[in-house]
């Protein structure tokens, strides 16, 4: 798919470079499709991660599922990031995945030619992320469906861009104490990556996990790419409550605005506009109500499309 695009292009433009600061930064959410789909309703967007970007200073644009290639382009000219939630859909073969598909290859397109434009993974979006610079699942089972862990750090991530403007204290916090949430039951293993010539070269490993058995890959950003994944979720420290294993204290809570500050903060160096304020309030997430999500959900809030 991607795979020649980078493979040959290895010489990226740098990140950063951009023109003057966006303080309005506009950002994607990918909705994902629904299990059930109902007359209306065939994805949803669970509403921690709107919040979890507005509480940095981002406005949120819903990408919905099963648009036209020429509708997803407008989009992302139009916006200043993307991000991939987490969720349960299938990485090749699902609406979310072509759109993330396409979103990713626009993005790679614009970063090599200097226009600046970031996208995040978190858990699935991860998993996205690895299958979309690979083209190949490397996906293996590992035994972390609801549970907070310590990170353990790589040496490369005392230089990396997405914890260069953390707190000591937080780091700290984050490398002893489980604050990080994880609700997957696959992973890319740390053998799979280093084995992949593909994600070895594009991805610089900031953080691994282990379920006890099997070490696997945590965290990601790109080499010379605003390209940024974590298997762990960021956002529910702060947003979701409903499960016991999620950590709220306040280091916890720091962890989940540092982390949408640092990708907000990127967010804010692209300088894709809409062609009209119109245009723009009509994209907007504010045009959708959030509903409460099932009792027995993970999740706190949903929106549907």
């Amino acid at each position: 798919m991607f795979l020649l695009l980078l493979c040959v292009t290895m010489s990226f433009v740098p990140v950063g470079s951009t023109a003057e600061r966006n303080d309005a930064p506009i950002i994607g959410v990918l909705a994902q499709d629904l299990y059930q789909p109902a007359p209306g309703r065939s994805s949803y967007i669970a509403a921690s991660y709107v919040k979890f970007l507005e509480s940095a200073g981002a406005r949120v644009v819903p990408v919905r599922i099963n648009q036209t290639e020429k509708q997803y382009r407008a989009l992302f000219n139009s916006i200043n990031g993307v991000l991939y939630p987490g969720g349960g859909a299938d990485i090749v073969s699902s609406g979310y995945g072509r759109a993330a598909g396409i979103f990713y290859k626009l993005a790679v397109e614009a970063n090599l030619r200097g226009d600046f434009f970031p996208v995040w993974g978190t858990c699935l979006g991860f998993e996205e992320l690895t299958y979309l610079t690979s083209g190949k699942v490397l996906l293996s089972h590992t035994n972390t469906s609801g549970v907070s862990l310590p990170l353990s750090f790589t040496n490369e991530s005392r230089a990396s861009r997405m914890f260069s403007g953390f707190p000591a204290y937080l780091l700290e916090a984050m490398g002893t104490k489980p604050l990080t949430e994880n609700s997957h039951s696959w992973s890319i293993t740390t053998k799979n990556f280093n084995d992949n010539p593909e994600l070895k070269v594009f991805y610089k490993v900031l953080s691994t996990n282990t379920d006890g058995r099997t070490e696997f890959v945590s965290t990601v950003e790109g080499y010379d790419l605003p390209i940024y994944g974590t298997q762990w979720h960021p956002e529910k420290n702060a947003f979701e409550w409903k499960r016991p294993y999620i950590a709220h204290s306040p280091s916890a809570v720091r962890l989940t605005f540092f982390m949408a500050d640092f990708f907000v903060s990127e967010a804010r160096k692209s300088s894709h506009t809409f062609d009209s304020e119109e245009e723009e309030r009509n994209a907007l997430i504010y045009n959708h109500r959030p509903e409460a999500a099932a009792p027995k959900s993970i999740f706190e809030q949903l929106y549907y499309f």
